[in-house]
């Protein structure tokens, strides 16, 4: 598309979307890769609330949480989430929607192993999403963790990653007068070429 220059110019959305989390690195004063992630319970009653996505990979968004937590619930009976990244620094945003799956494997062990050891046993210890009696019961399932796992605690079998493999995203800029830039990148299935799409604001 002829006028899809300067912060939309490329072929890959994955390395246009690695470009833009880059500016807002330099740029945004905290958690530049928060994401407000979007999933549906069995009701089709939406769900949205804030993740910090870990990697952009080839073809795939990245994050990390709790299995069974009720995110976690959701994306296992849908296959489906939504997010969008905003930076109001830069006055951007990118939107995605695809289908999940899990990372489980070597690659999700080794995000786990980089985390600060109170994370690592917090992981453990959080009953994510559930009814919790107090912070001292909390604070003391990790005291009972720490002595029991301790100073190198495996990955939970309950905890790891979730890969989002888009079939559409979009890109987004602030324009004058609100006349927004946007451009959506869209394909039916995953292994399918892109359409692109200059959008009206």
């Amino acid at each position: 598309m002829t006028d899809r220059t300067g912060i939309f110019a490329g072929d890959n959305p994955f390395e246009i979307a690695r470009s833009w989390l880059k500016d807002a690195e330099a740029k945004e004063i905290n958690d530049p890769n928060a994401i407000a992630l979007s999933t549906v319970d069995s009701d089709g009653m939406p769900n949205v609330r804030m993740v910090l996505l870990k990697d952009i990979e080839d073809d795939a968004f990245v994050f990390y949480t709790n299995y069974e937590s009720q995110k976690g619930q959701e994306i296992a009976a849908s296959g489906k989430a939504a997010f969008v990244m905003h930076w109001k620094s830069l006055h951007r945003q990118i939107r995605v929607r695809g289908t999940v799956t899990r990372e489980e494997g070597e690659t999700a062990d080794a995000y786990y192993a980089s985390r600060s050891l109170k994370s690592r046993l917090g992981a453990w210890a959080s009953k994510q999403s559930r009814p919790l009696g107090s912070r001292t019961e909390l604070m003391a399932d990790v005291a009972k963790l720490t002595a029991k796992l301790g100073t190198n605690p495996p990955r939970p079998p309950f905890w790891g990653g979730f890969r989002i493999t888009p079939t559409e995203i979009e890109f987004w800029a602030d324009g004058a007068f609100r006349l927004h830039d946007r451009f959506r990148w869209s394909r039916a299935l995953e292994n399918k070429s892109w359409d692109i799409k200059r959008l009206n604001p």
